[in-house]
């Protein structure tokens, strides 16, 4: 018989049991102190399957691009005109170019667009892959060219600088190419659909719950007949006749209860996301939970971010093709909410006016 005295008792040592979270550090893509340097994006597949099989990281993007062009560019005439002969792959307008660009870069990082010129003067932009376009930076971390590799390995097409439109969004440091949002809301993404997921199988097995069948056979043949009737019955909805002591069935039932429910933790998940792409839930016609007040400061916060992007656009089609445009803002509400502030204001100091009534009989009752 084992021996219980409590003296024998020990400690346990978790002090590695469970680790902090931290993140991994991290250094720039910068130009190194050689020649010259390259970088290519790697994760264009992989990013640009995120955007076309998550339907809210796609409505996001789409979203800001949308916004950022608003109701199309102004310019003076002859920009004008020299813009409408844009054609892209011969169906884009230069609208339509830059949308595309937003979405590129928005997703990973970097958009480019071979610039053709005809004696100096611009005939067309064309969108490229981004993931076939080397940017090659000098010891100074200038970009000095850029390259676009062929699947048929081909050499590499060489491109000037001034022969490549090319946006980076969110360039930090003396990096020489963007950063996108999908990397940082990949774990959002991930944990979202996965608990959508769970959700639905267990949604499935309560309409439909595991069952286990204690037979009272271990002939494997018996087993396999019964197996292949019982799934055929349950399949088609039928009901399943046996003889009596020869068959127990346990019915495993998930259990709907709150505690267990991950729609919260999926809802969450939800606006966690859409804070994170910067793009408010009520910018793509969801108003849940927003009153009218709570609405505009939303609306109007979310107006700074698309002026913003719609700056960097002017500033880089100015700089890099030599032409001024200017892009629309959507509807403001800006004035809408300084008149709201206004009424509200007065509202509070506003006193009530004296009418001439009031001081004709004051004066009479002192005569």
């Amino acid at each position: 018989m084992p021996e219980t005295n409590i003296g024998a008792a020990v400690n346990s040592d978790l002090t590695n049991a469970m680790t902090d979270y931290s993140v991994d550090p991290q250094s720039t893509d910068a130009a190194q102190d050689v020649k010259e340097t390259t970088w290519q994006m790697t994760n264009w597949t992989k990013y640009l399957g995120y955007y076309k099989q998550i339907p809210e990281y796609k409505t996001a993007v789409d979203t800001k691009a949308r916004w950022t062009i608003g109701a199309g560019f102004t310019a003076d005439e002859p920009t004008t005109m020299l813009l409408g002969n844009i054609k892209g792959n011969g169906t884009d307008s230069f609208n339509s170019i830059l949308e595309n660009n937003i979405k590129v870069y928005s997703i990973a990082g970097d958009a480019f667009c071979e610039v053709m010129r005809d004696d100096g003067v611009l005939v067309n932009i064309k969108p490229l892959d981004p993931s076939k376009v080397v940017v090659i930076a000098n010891r100074a971390g200038q970009i000095i060219r850029y390259e676009q590799t062929n699947k048929n390995k081909k050499p590499n097409k060489k491109f000037k600088p001034e022969e490549i439109f090319h946006l980076s969004r969110d360039r930090i440091a003396d990096e020489i190419h963007g950063t996108g949002a999908t990397e940082s809301v990949e774990w959002i993404i991930l944990a979202r659909n996965e608990a959508m997921n769970d959700w639905k199988t267990v949604l499935h097995r309560n309409v439909s719950p595991l069952q286990i069948h204690y037979l009272d056979t271990d002939d494997s043949s018996r087993i396999a007949a019964y197996k292949s009737k019982a799934d055929a019955a349950r399949g088609n909805g039928e009901n399943m006749y046996v003889p009596k002591g020869t068959v127990e069935i346990e019915v495993v039932q998930s259990q709907l209860n709150q505690a267990t429910s991950p729609l919260q933790w999926i809802d969450k998940l939800n606006d966690y996301f859409f804070q994170a792409v910067n793009v408010p839930q009520i910018i793509i016609g969801n108003a849940k939970e927003f009153t009218d007040a709570s609405g505009k400061i939303v609306y109007l916060a979310y107006e700074q971010t698309v002026k913003r992007e719609q700056l960097y656009i002017e500033e880089q089609v100015l700089k890099q093709l030599n032409l001024g445009i200017e892009l629309t803002l959507p509807a403001s509400l800006q004035n809408d909410a300084v008149s709201d502030s206004n009424q509200e204001v007065g509202i509070e100091t506003q006193e009530p006016a004296a009418q001439p009534n009031d001081t004709t009989s004051e004066m009479e009752g002192k005569q």
